[in-house]
């Protein structure tokens, strides 16, 4: 991945935008999830045809540069493997949602940022910076604060709270993955598409075997249908701006996402699905807040200004 040169700030704001347009994108698709559970739509099936849909949306959209497209083995691999890792959380919160509300499965995506940093710097993909561990830890007390919230308030059950906690391992490990093993040369669209599609195919045999026979309810009404056509366009956008975070700025960067859906998850869950505030909500709130400025800070001043900023620059879609 190619380094941006000197003093692209304009880099900086771009990857800020996809942070906070990613983050708010990902609560809003826990809310939809939500409906979808109250309306009893098969939750597994749901979430596997809004990501085909959403798949077959970003392939439309690559058309324009379907002469760079290949389908090799390394192809394969990485859309495989990053959409499995990407299915599995996203699975897990659409199962939990019903146990645990909204607003609980979108505060642990407040997780991610740490165990992100912490593989980053092992594998020595990111150095270690005090200044950017102070961000980070900033960011996950206030996903702790909202966390104890919930618990003092005795929203959840405890097996499916514990449950959830694998979220945040299985987010950090694809979001170490992706940058990994990103495959040079491959439209960014379309290597979405493929990685949507391998989440889809990962997601087939589990909602066959747990929900068999009800993919044709999610079309039995125009009430079933509108709720999927607007998860599909959730992540149509929310998935595109994804990948283009991801390609910009890395893995740690873009596991800040978490911190922003927690904080939105938990506001949309208490204004518009009725779910009661965690006592603490704007201390969290001001926590991770706190915590994302002291990590773009600590990363502009990772580099000197005649070098800044170390952000990868996006192929062209």
């Amino acid at each position: 991945m190619a380094n941006v040169p000197a003093g692209h700030k304009a880099d900086v704001v771009k990857a800020l935008g996809c942070l906070l347009l990613v983050g708010t994108l990902l609560a809003l698709s826990l809310s939809v999830a939500k409906f979808a559970d109250a309306a009893e739509l098969p939750r597994l099936s749901f979430l596997m045809v809004a990501m085909a849909g959403a798949s077959l949306a970003q392939l439309l959209l690559s058309l324009p540069k379907r002469a760079h497209w290949r389908l090799d083995r390394r192809i394969i691999e990485y859309a495989l493997v990053a959409g499995i890792l990407l299915a599995m959380p996203n699975a897990l919160g659409f199962l939990a949602v019903r146990h645990v509300g909204a607003g609980f499965v979108s505060l642990s995506f407040a997780f991610p940022i740490l165990v992100t940093w912490l593989l980053a710097v092992l594998l020595r993909m990111e150095s270690l910076r005090w200044d950017r561990l102070s961000g980070v830890l900033l960011g996950l007390a206030g996903g702790v604060v909202l966390a104890l919230s919930k618990a003092e308030a005795g929203g959840g059950q405890l097996g499916w709270s514990l449950l959830i906690l694998l979220l945040p391992v299985m987010l950090a490990l694809g979001n170490i993955y992706r940058t990994w093993r990103w495959p040079d040369g491959v439209p960014l669209t379309y290597l979405t598409a493929l990685v949507l599609a391998g989440a889809a195919l990962g997601l087939l045999p589990i909602a066959l075997a747990t929900e068999p026979g009800q993919i044709g309810v999610l079309f039995d009404s125009s009430a079933a249908v509108g709720l999927l056509m607007v998860e599909m366009a959730i992540f149509t956008v929310l998935y595109l701006f994804f990948f283009i975070l991801q390609r910009l700025a890395g893995p740690v960067y873009l596991s800040q996402i978490g911190t922003v859906a927690a904080v939105m998850g938990t506001a949309i869950a208490v204004l518009f699905l009725g779910e009661s505030a965690p006592p603490n909500l704007a201390i969290a709130g001001g926590l991770v807040i706190a915590g994302t400025l002291v990590f773009q800070h600590a990363s502009w001043r990772a580099v000197p200004s005649s070098t800044r900023p170390a952000i990868h620059q996006p192929e062209e879609s």
